[in-house]
């Protein structure tokens, strides 16, 4: 029996389209993209292609794309250079940011700390919406940065980005989002809200793994990080990665082609999976259910069950997925998201989440459907004879 991929949410497959456009910059068209001569141009040109793709794709100019290595990087330059930024314009570094935020953005606002800085958290509710309340305390202090998460990885709930922008916006603040898990699921106007600089990442959306971008949207706002050559304005120097560059243009520009019918397809897929999981095991609890979500993510949690164990058990059956965030795989200790939203700790180590993509289909949700209580029961009689029940 094939396998079931139900882990979008951590990495796709590349897209034969997309494999299909970066092949050539692989073989042919390899030379250094800052080099003169024809290799060099070839190169430069296929950059330049990926940079115009990306620009379209999100509706901004070409050099408002500033490509990295992927999310984690975008993040990092957009946390700690606007706060770099903000010192060299003699204004305090501080950070604002929220208590569910992907670790590399918690991490980064930490970064800014260790640099003499400072760093605002804010709360959420149960439902993982931010605290508006204590973001408009926040903004009060006129602070360098807030950066607040478009969808959230592990739970998959949307903030309302354009509230958030327009607070942004009247106390003079730039707005970073980690838009890594928006882009492709849901529209975005960067315009509209008000978003300064924006991270996405090409291996969630059919690009290979290594590539992704930051979109800054103005330049006085951010400095760069690493320092080398004069590549993309000083800002991400270093010679740039052109087969990925070409890759994530392409994938972008399909993601928006693609993109309301793909949202239909995965909500679908994503409501018949609850439903079904539901009707299974009646006490599951689906995480955020309340809230506007994202479509392409499902956080369960089952009472009396572990999600190490399920999650062996799910693989072993040939049904991959993952406990939350992919990037906290292998610790045993309960999601910072799911503590954050006020989950009981014994609940949150009990979640797992299937996330959808291009091919995931109703039969993968058959499959999960069929042996998923039974999984569920075994768990639970483990815990039971392990004393953890």
């Amino acid at each position: 029996m094939d396998p079931v991929y139900l882990d979008h949410a951590a990495t796709t497959p590349i897209r034969p389209e997309v494999l299909e456009a970066m092949l050539p910059f692989l073989n042919g068209a390899y030379g250094n993209p800052s080099s003169s001569h024809r290799f060099g141009r070839a190169a430069k040109a296929g950059l330049e292609q990926g940079k115009h793709e990306v620009a379209e794709a999100l509706g901004v100019e070409p050099n408002q794309v500033i490509f990295t290595s992927g999310g984690t990087e975008a993040n990092n330059l957009a946390v700690i250079g606007a706060a770099l930024a903000a010192r060299t314009q003699g204004r305090p570094m501080h950070v604002v940011t929220t208590a569910i935020e992907h670790k590399a953005v918690l991490a980064a606002a930490h970064a800014v700390v260790n640099l003499g800085g400072r760093e605002t958290i804010l709360p959420v509710d149960a439902r993982g919406m931010v605290d508006f309340a204590a973001l408009d305390a926040a903004l009060a202090t006129s602070p360098s940065l807030v950066s607040v998460m478009w969808v959230n990885n592990e739970v998959g709930v949307v903030q309302p980005m354009a509230e958030i922008g327009e607070r942004c916006r009247v106390a003079a603040v730039p707005l970073h989002s980690d838009a890594v898990q928006a882009y492709g699921k849901l529209p975005i106007d960067l315009e509209g809200v008000g978003c300064s600089l924006l991270s996405i990442s090409g291996h969630k959306l059919g690009a290979p793994k290594g590539v992704g971008a930051l979109i800054v949207r103005d330049r006085k706002i951010i400095e760069a990080i690493i320092h080398g050559g004069g590549q993309q304005f000083g800002i991400r120097p270093g010679t740039e990665n052109v087969a990925g560059a070409v890759a994530f243009g392409r994938a972008a520009l399909l993601a928006r082609q693609e993109l309301d019918e793909h949202v239909t397809r995965m909500l679908f897929l994503r409501n018949e999976l609850a439903n079904r999981l539901r009707a299974a095991v009646p006490d599951v609890v689906i995480q955020c259910e309340s809230a506007v979500r994202a479509p392409h993510v499902l956080s369960l949690s089952v009472p009396g069950a572990e999600a190490e164990a399920m999650l062996m058990h799910l693989d072993m059956a040939g049904v991959a997925c993952s406990g939350g965030s992919a990037c906290a795989t292998g610790s045993v200790e309960p999601s910072h998201v799911l503590l954050a939203m006020g989950v009981e700790r014994s609940l949150a180590l009990g979640t797992v989440r299937f996330s959808f993509g291009h091919e995931s289909t109703e039969a993968d949700l058959t499959r999960v459907a069929e042996i998923f209580p039974g999984i569920v029961e075994r768990v639970r009689r483990l815990g039971v004879s392990l004393g953890r029940a």
